[in-house]
């Protein structure tokens, strides 16, 4: 599933790497985002397959780019029902398909249709290997791994205590998440004190510029690490954690969020929707628009000047520097009131 070669490739030919991040000062609040691509774009950009092959079409420099199998990056102009090469005669010419409701569905060429990639919130999703309820079972009967007594005590603290506008969207307490499974009792999140302040610092910066924190995920039970990697097919375990190790997540120095638009509430759109196991989740693809680009790296600049760290195939996931001096905990969150 992830075609390291491919985006490897792309990033060289297109230039792109972290040329949409925003410069340090950003995350201080002294510079906006780039403006919004074109309104008729929108329902174009994005990902097409066809035979195993694969199609990126993406906006840069307020430009529509083609990036096919060879990692050219073909600008492209997009007319009434195509999209025309500009400059390069010879290339070809997409047409565009689109379902019954105007949606755009696939691109058209000589050799074929290409189908278009859905992206977005519960869309992508594994069949676990086992039964839910027997990893569960499973799971809760498992022992974490032993680790040494001079390990930091836990000072676990819910975050929307420290800033109540710290919003939450919590996809493991609900069905709506990449097993289709609830596998908290309620929509909380913790995180060891010195993480959670820096995770509030991050946010009030971010609101200089009209931005907030939306969490998905911070401190989670060791036995649901245990379940998703069981779970999980080999072929895309690199989206989760072995349990053997106990994750960042166990340890409560890691947290899953994006931004939030301040004044409607809103998420902010990013190349790739969260818990998404393709190459589209990596911090440095180069799909989606300078916008979405400008988004995940603004949110990167701004967690990592507080002492976070991105996880290199999740743009959404970040480790909190010391990460290391914690305990694997499998505490269920209505356990750490009681402590």
């Amino acid at each position: 599933m992830h075609n390291r070669l491919l985006v490897v490739v792309g990033l060289v030919l297109l230039g792109c790497g972290r040329q949409d991040a925003p410069p340090r000062e950003v995350a201080g609040g002294s510079a906006a985002a780039p403006a919004a691509e074109a309104e008729a774009w929108r329902p174009l950009v994005g990902e097409y397959e066809r035979g195993g092959r694969r199609l990126v079409l993406l906006e840069r420099s307020e430009t529509l780019r083609v990036l096919l199998d060879s990692g050219l990056g073909l600008p492209v102009m997009l007319t009434a029902d195509s999209l025309v090469p500009l400059d390069v005669p010879a290339a070809p010419r997409f047409a565009i398909d689109r379902a019954p409701d105007g949606a755009v569905s696939a691109l058209e060429d000589a050799g074929g249709v290409w189908t278009r990639r859905p992206l977005g919130r519960g869309t992508f999703r594994i069949a676990p290997r086992r039964p839910v309820e027997e990893l569960r079972a499973a799971a809760l009967a498992a022992t974490p791994p032993v680790e040494s007594p001079e390990l930091l005590p836990p000072d676990l603290v819910e975050i929307t205590s420290l800033d109540s506008t710290i919003r939450l969207d919590i996809w493991y307490a609900t069905t709506d998440n990449f097993m289709g499974e609830r596998f908290y009792e309620s929509p909380r999140a913790f995180l060891q004190r010195p993480a959670a302040e820096a995770l509030v610092r991050a946010h009030r910066r971010l609101g200089a510029l009209g931005y907030g924190l939306l969490i998905h995920d911070a401190y989670r039970p060791w036995y649901v690490t245990w379940m998703f990697w069981e779970a999980t097919p080999d072929s895309q375990k690199v989206f989760v954690a072995d349990p053997a190790a106990g994750s960042r997540h166990n340890r409560g120095a890691a947290v899953d969020l994006t931004l939030y638009e301040r004044a409607t509430g809103a998420p902010v759109p990013m190349p790739s929707g969260y818990d998404e196991f393709s190459e589209r989740a990596h911090p440095t693809y180069p799909g989606g628009t300078t916008r979405q680009r400008w988004h995940r790296d603004l949110l990167r600049a701004t967690l990592e000047a507080e002492g976070f760290r991105v996880y290199e195939y999740e743009w959404w996931h970040f480790d909190f520097a010391g990460w290391e001096r914690y305990p694997v905990l499998n505490l269920r969150f209505e356990e750490i009131d009681s402590r």
